[in-house]
């Protein structure tokens, strides 16, 4: 999974206004900017196409363009040094379909009888219409300057969703299996992914996978060797009896090499087809058919940067890949059933599954346990992000909201109390909307971001803290 985002930079400037203020202003932002994530950040700017690399004539733009273009950008910043040159930043902007930011710094005072101001704020009003009237969508940091917060906040969430558009065009989910025959509400229409979004899901069976596992525990793999190791000094205790009636009991030991095993070849598979998200039928064909459940292998995998949904759930496996991208890259996402309201909060619900969330999300406290290969252990506490990719009759919504974990009564799996603002207006959003039991989670507040993803990706945003449609 390519990590780095590169973002081009391209400030403009009005033509008769002092370059030297308009130099300070540059030399400002790009300080900030550049402090900013180095290590996810490629900045490419235009410094040795104009004077100071600040844009202020039109002749510019085919050589940006151009510069950008060999560059591969998957995002534009225009930053307006003062009033600008609208027909250069529509220019250069037009020429992309990229996610674009706009932005100006607060001017310090008015215009006087002895001096002419920067004007900036007047300039961006001009030309935001013109690079409405060229078809571009952009975004915009308010008003403020380069070392209010707002602005590094703002720029932040600009490359979140900047990583988000840049990934899910052209995801490649690798789909093994198939859902569980009675579970219809997972259902995806594939072709309409590819039509959109260019989402293609890459099918294997899990056949094929099992057969893989089997010849890497045959052949002493090394690094199936050393995996084997890690899981025995991560987990305790390790139940072995069989999860469901009818399933062949296998010995701890032939587990243990089966589960990791499993794990090593979906990562080998999914890097030998270029895939950075998979959707996984589970339980229903690996529980009878292997004699061990993959849940541990989702979240081991999820935790490498690979997530993985339940139950052949395509539409979860594209949410996941946003939250990912959410947190660039820094966290791992998780995908939970919506089981039951709290006991005694009427605003907290559980978010659980049986077993498949990603380790190092455990709570500090948390004593990890694995029962026949489904993990158990509370999240840790902290704000969280929910969101829901998905469809009905072709259209799209992207479901969103903001919470905070909670204490609650314990339980088996994986599990999460989440305390939200309003619960009936989510469970009112979640019922009436095209919706599943499915939701991604990840830690952090990112609903401007998904807000601003949603804009670009041309789907419904469906904020939880908004009133939908009303129950009886």
């Amino acid at each position: 999974m390519g990590k780095i985002i590169t973002l081009g930079v391209a400030p403009v400037k009005r033509s008769f206004l002092s370059m030297d203020a308009a130099k300070t202003q540059k030399d400002k932002f790009m300080s900030v900017i550049r402090s900013l994530k180095p290590d996810l950040l490629n900045i490419v700017d235009i410094d040795d196409l104009c004077e100071n690399g600040i844009a202020r004539e039109e002749n510019v733009v085919p050589r940006a363009v151009k510069k950008f273009a060999d560059a591969g950008i998957d995002a534009l910043f225009i930053p307006f040094c003062d009033f600008g040159e609208e027909t250069v930043a529509a220019g250069i902007a037009s020429a992309f379909k990229l996610p674009t930011l706009v932005w100006g710094a607060r001017d310090e005072k008015p215009n006087t009888d002895l001096a002419r101001g920067r004007d900036t704020q007047c300039g961006m009003f001009a030309a935001t219409k013109v690079m409405r009237n060229y078809g571009v969508t952009f975004s915009y940091i308010y008003n403020v300057a380069s070392d209010d917060p707002a602005f590094a906040e703002g720029f932040l969430n600009f490359i979140r969703f900047s990583a988000i558009i840049r990934d899910i065009n052209g995801l490649r989910i690798l789909k093994i299996g198939d859902r569980p025959s009675s579970f219809l509400s997972v259902m995806a229409n594939d072709a309409n992914l590819v039509n959109r979004f260019k989402i293609t899901t890459v099918p294997v069976s899990p056949s094929s996978l099992t057969g893989r596992a089997m010849r890497m525990i045959d052949e002493n793999d090394p690094e199936f060797e050393t995996y084997c190791t890690s899981i025995k000094a991560r987990f305790d205790p390790i139940k072995t009896m069989p999860p469901f009636p009818g399933m062949p009991e296998v010995k701890f030991e032939d587990s243990l090499k089966k589960a990791a095993a499993l794990k090593l070849a979906i990562g080998r598979v999914m890097q030998e087809q270029n895939c950075s998200a998979a959707s996984f039928e589970c339980w229903s064909a690996f529980s009878f058919g292997f004699g061990v459940c993959p849940c541990f292998a989702i979240g081991d995998l999820t935790d490498e940067g690979f997530p993985i949904s339940c139950e052949c759930d395509v539409n979860g496996a594209v949410t996941m890949a946003i939250l990912r991208a959410c947190a660039l890259y820094e966290d791992s996402c998780f995908l939970a059933d919506l089981t039951i309201r709290h006991p005694q909060n009427d605003n907290a619900e559980l978010l659980w599954h049986c077993g498949p969330f990603p380790y190092s999300l455990r709570a500090k406290d948390a004593k990890p346990g694995l029962d026949n290969w489904q993990e158990t252990f509370e999240l840790k506490q902290g704000d969280l992000t929910l969101c829901r990719f998905d469809e009905m009759g072709g259209e799209y919504s992207l479901f969103a909201g903001e919470g905070k974990t909670t204490t609650g009564p314990e339980t088996t799996g994986t599990y999460v109390w989440l305390e939200v603002d309003n619960w009936k207006r989510w469970e009112e959003k979640l019922m009436f909307g095209p919706y599943i039991h499915h939701i991604g989670g990840i830690y952090g507040k990112y609903l401007p971001v998904l807000r601003e993803a949603a804009r670009y990706l041309n789907v419904k945003f469906d904020n939880a803290h908004e009133q939908g449609i009303y129950s009886l």
